[in-house]
């Protein structure tokens, strides 16, 4: 099998995945995955359409992860193996599209307005 590449987004955050036959060890941006994310929460995240197919460890997957932060990445990361999944077995996408793996988030910040504190938020008004 050769390498099959994706891509995942969210946020600001862009997971580029590499992902061939190997032992179920993941490498991201040249660090371990538990290295990277020590959260269990974000491991688990990370693992889940690997988790849903039963396929954890039979893919070694090599990433480079680029902007945002650590639950943005996340979730990037875990688009990105969806697609690189589907890629390998297309009969795989139901179950991924069924459980949201497969769904780019589109929501991003709000920019802030000038004359205002935040993006919504107002200064505090003063009758007096």
């Amino acid at each position: 099998m050769e390498v099959i590449n994706a891509l995942g987004r969210r946020k600001s955050s862009v997971a580029r995945v590499y992902l061939s036959e190997g032992t179920g060890k993941i490498t991201i941006n040249k660090k371990d995955l538990t290295e990277y994310f020590p959260s269990a929460i974000l491991q688990y995240v990370v693992k889940q359409p690997l988790n849903l197919l039963g396929c954890a460890e039979k893919y070694d997957i090599k990433v480079n992860l680029d902007g945002g932060g650590f639950t943005g990445q996340s979730q990037a990361l875990r688009m990105a193996i969806a697609r690189a999944l589907v890629k390998i077995n297309e009969e795989d996408k139901k179950a991924l599209k069924a459980q949201g793996f497969l769904t780019r988030d589109s929501r991003e910040v709000e920019r802030k307005k000038p004359g205002q504190p935040k993006a919504r938020r107002r200064f505090q008004f003063s009758k007096r």
